[in-house]
């Protein structure tokens, strides 16, 4: 073999080589996250890929428990964060993720909403069941985690039964809020973060204490094909950085 021809073929082996190790450091990570979540994380996901270069952070927003059914189904997802325990308790026992992986890293509050312009106003959740509130938006309880705090209120005050036939479901707490703001509903329940995304729209006629304190947990996925980076991020969301962006947004502490 001619001289020419093996350092062609050395010069060609070490530029694949240096190939393969840039794709291997660049790595997208997906995060399935509730909701709510979306304002604070589309913030922090830069702060995070700024100090972990090569790593693009993905988002898949929605209720937590269609997210939860997305990811038993297979669906390639690195880190989730829930609104809930109940989800993320299912998602331990399906052995998505692991026990001793799971952290709480924000709380939230759960409120009554109604159109800015509106005329009534309850005082309570009870005041929910007069006439005039005929159409009160709520996730959906099945899936939607602060659909299941909202149940939990009123059948605590005795009052599911008169609510939920004037209950118009919502996919996750954004929709339910998107209701409140154009008008479609008297009332609705969201989380207090929610609420004030839209000042100009909606006003917040009562906060609404509830039996179970709202903690949301994060957790890398078990199968992450990341796994390294997953765990990073679920730090990341504990640290000092991602605490002021939470409180920015009106996250409390867990």
């Amino acid at each position: 073999m001619r001289p020419f021809h093996r350092l062609l073929i050395r010069f060609t082996a070490a530029l694949n080589a240096g190939f393969v190790s840039l794709g291997a450091a660049a790595a997208d990570l997906t995060v399935s996250a509730a909701a709510s979540l979306t304002n604070a994380f589309r913030e922090l996901a830069p702060l995070f890929e700024s100090t972990h270069p090569g790593t693009k952070v993905q988002f898949n927003f929605g209720a937590s428990g269609a997210l939860l059914q997305q990811m038993a189904k297979g669906a390639p997802v690195d880190v989730f964060a829930s609104a809930d325990q109940e989800t993320m308790d299912q998602a331990q026992a399906q052995s998505l993720v692991k026990a001793a992986d799971r952290r709480n890293f924000v709380s939230n509050t759960l409120v009554v909403i109604v159109p800015q312009a509106a005329a009534n106003v309850p005082r309570t959740v009870k005041d929910l069941a007069q006439p005039a509130y005929a159409r009160i938006a709520i996730g959906q309880p099945a899936t939607v985690p602060v659909g299941r705090y909202t149940r939990s209120v009123l059948e605590a005050a005795g009052r599911w039964a008169a609510i939920e036939p004037k209950t118009i479901g919502a996919q996750n707490a954004r929709q339910a809020l998107d209701y409140v703001a154009r008008a479609e509903v008297d009332a609705g329940f969201v989380y207090a973060t929610d609420a004030a995304l839209m000042p100009a729209k909606v006003k917040v006629a009562l906060t609404v204490p509830t039996t179970t304190p709202i903690r949301y947990p994060v957790a890398p996925l078990a199968a992450s094909p990341n796994a390294g980076q997953a765990r990073r991020f679920v730090e990341f969301l504990t640290g000092p950085a991602a605490r002021t962006v939470f409180a920015k947004h009106g996250f409390g502490q867990p």
